[in-house]
């Protein structure tokens, strides 16, 4: 697979991974079934273990400029996560506005490119 379009699938993997084990702790009508922070911690742990997984996987055959190669890797999944949840979470399941989004959720992307 061509570096580039790696980048983009795991990029899209590390978000859409955490979003479908998300998916049977809501109800249908988007309530949370389970203590909201017990759903986020484990979002988060989930989000974690696949970003360092792929993030691992991608290194693997990276023998020269990590540094530069690890900021490309994070700004874009910051990007590429932060895009997909506004589309799925604010506009397509009107589960959010962006403010809150960006209060609640697109905050702790900030993390995602350290």
């Amino acid at each position: 697979m061509d570096r580039n379009m790696e980048l983009i699938v795991y990029g899209v993997l590390v978000w859409l991974i955490p979003f479908l084990v998300s998916w049977p702790l809501y109800s249908p009508k988007g309530e949370p079934l389970y203590d909201l922070q017990v759903i986020r911690s484990i979002l988060i742990v989930v989000g974690s273990l696949v970003g360092a997984l792929l993030a691992l996987r991608y290194f693997r055959d990276t023998e020269k400029d990590l540094a530069r190669e690890g900021a490309i890797l994070g700004i874009s999944w910051f990007v590429i996560n932060s895009v997909l949840d506004i589309i799925v979470l604010v506009y397509l399941l009107k589960g959010m506005d962006l403010s809150a989004w960006a209060g609640q959720t697109g905050i702790r992307y900030i993390l995602v490119p350290s």
